[in-house]
């Protein structure tokens, strides 16, 4: 069970909702969108009652059916026992607001870095198979062209200038050993993909690193690609990849863009609620004020 407001006298939390607002007259998708609800909705409450006397006085209610905890992620006064117990230094780390869509963006670029790793490790897998059959595939090309060429003729087809049959002839070209190097090649880069698929679904930020170096360093072939020649598949891909380096520098302060690492923590940190409720502390009775100026300096 769970109340939707805050308690009277609290601090008002600038994740919670505003309530409604008035329309300007453009319709903005997910405007209203309430990340903190839909995880605490997927995900269940997170309530923690911190040993610090003054700051869980700050983050209980009492009510009619007992003791309500106020959720951590979403604000809402949940009545029960809370879900943990401890110093304030030992509370959950809880994504709210805009770090949870961050972490649905990056979740999605996971999710296509691993589809996009997947293919590529079966690619190298065919490469290498058809190293070792490349003898009679040739053999099978040669007795099939022939037999086809009729019908491409009927077609208005020429069967020896058509792209995939120059692919496939340029392949019986190459060496043994070419080969080889080009499904070592292709192996090394679906790990990579894979890689940056693990590190970004865990939120990681060497994932985070790893995903703009890895990317950006083949951002040249694609543009040579796409200078040699446009297409739908490789335009999107190209915007796909673009996007992700733009969007991870900024977002993540990568490689000390935007105050770094350390901007990066001063803004998580305060989108906490715990530390929006030790602010509160701070401009509170001389005794809080002094448990709550401890408490920041333990959190940090």
């Amino acid at each position: 069970m769970s109340t939707g407001g805050s308690a009277a006298g609290r601090p008002e939390d600038p994740q919670a909702s505003s309530g409604p607002r008035a329309s300007s007259g453009r319709r903005r998708p997910f405007a209203h969108f309430d990340w903190n609800a839909r995880s605490c909705g997927l995900h269940g409450h997170v309530t923690y009652a911190p040993t610090e006397t003054a700051l869980a006085a700050r983050l209980a209610a009492s009510t009619p059916a007992g003791t309500a905890w106020r959720c951590l992620r979403c604000g809402s006064y949940v009545v029960g026992s809370p879900r943990g117990r401890g110093p304030a230094a030992e509370a959950p780390i809880v994504l709210r607001g805009r770090a949870l869509r961050d972490a649905f963006i990056l979740r999605l670029l996971a999710v296509e870095r691993g589809l996009r790793g997947l293919v590529l490790l079966a690619l190298a897998y065919g490469v290498w198979k058809f190293n070792g059959a490349k003898a009679s595939l040739q053999q099978v090309f040669e007795s099939y062209l022939p037999a086809a060429r009729p019908l491409a003729d009927r077609l208005g087809i020429d069967l020896t200038e058509t792209g995939p049959v120059h692919t496939i002839e340029h392949l019986f070209a190459l060496t043994k050993s070419t080969l080889v190097l080009v499904a070592l090649a292709v192996l090394a880069y679906g790990a990579l993909e894979l890689t940056e698929a693990v590190g970004l679904w865990l939120l990681r930020r060497w994932g985070e690193y790893v995903a703009v170096v890895g990317t950006s360093v083949f951002v040249p072939l694609e543009v040579y690609e796409l200078v040699e020649k446009l297409t739908w598949l490789r335009i999107s891909a190209s915007l796909l990849n673009l996007f992700a380096i733009g969007y991870l520098l900024w977002t993540k302060r990568l490689f000390g863009l935007r105050g770094g690492h350390r901007a990066f923590q001063r803004q998580r940190r305060g989108e906490s609620l715990l530390e929006v409720e030790q602010t509160a502390m701070l401009q509170a009775t001389p005794q809080s004020r002094a448990e709550g100026q401890g408490i920041r300096s333990v959190l940090r």
